[in-house]
């Protein structure tokens, strides 16, 4: 099935396999497309400049951290994780350490992983309402997300998820990371104001 969407819509499609849905992203790259733990499908159309422009800078830090600290691998905006739930979710950037990668076989690996990332960082766009990302971020925190941040852009705030709770900052400069990414410290002033 090929999309026509305008804009962020919530389709009602019949329930789809895993092998389905992926075919059914194969065949519609240029949109963002998540399933819900209850089937339902959200799609989701490109970003703005800044907001791109945030996400790029967010998913280099992590990169350039995780490629020289080795312990973990970092994936993009367009990687999709099968959660317990049978959600398949889309963080703008995550962690996943190479001991739980080394257990998925190439297949699974090639295809959308089977996990939840340890670590996932959620960016909020213009468009985006609060409540909603706050919702995904505790849903990817009950499917055993040991850290995560929400980065409320336009507000300068960072909510940080863990286990126990949420703490919110108000226009930190820079987030440090504890377990399981200590040792990284995610520089937010080039987040906050991209410099054009």
């Amino acid at each position: 099935m090929q999309l026509q969407v305008m804009e962020e819509a919530l389709l009602e499609l019949e329930p789809m396999s895993d092998e389905q849905f992926f075919d059914f992203c194969a065949r519609n790259p240029e949109y963002r497309i998540e399933r819900t733990a209850e089937g339902r499908i959200l799609v989701m159309s490109g970003t703005g400049g800044k907001t791109g422009n945030r996400n790029m800078e967010l998913s280099f830090q992590l990169q350039a951290w995780s490629k020289q600290d080795g312990r973990g691998v970092a994936f993009d905006s367009s990687t999709l994780f099968r959660l317990p739930n049978t959600a398949m979710r889309s963080p703008d950037a995550a962690w996943v350490s190479r001991k739980r990668l080394a257990t998925l076989s190439e297949r699974e690996k090639e295809q959308y992983l089977p996990l939840c990332p340890e670590f996932v960082v959620e960016l909020t766009s213009p468009s985006d309402r609060l409540p909603e990302v706050e919702e995904k971020m505790r849903e990817w925190m009950a499917n055993g997300c040991l850290l995560g941040w929400l980065l409320h852009a336009e507000a300068r705030h960072a909510h940080v998820y863990r286990p126990g709770g949420v703490e919110v900052l108000k226009n930190p400069p820079v987030l440090q990371a504890d377990e399981p990414l200590a040792g990284f410290a995610l520089e937010l002033k080039l987040i906050w104001d991209p410099g054009w």
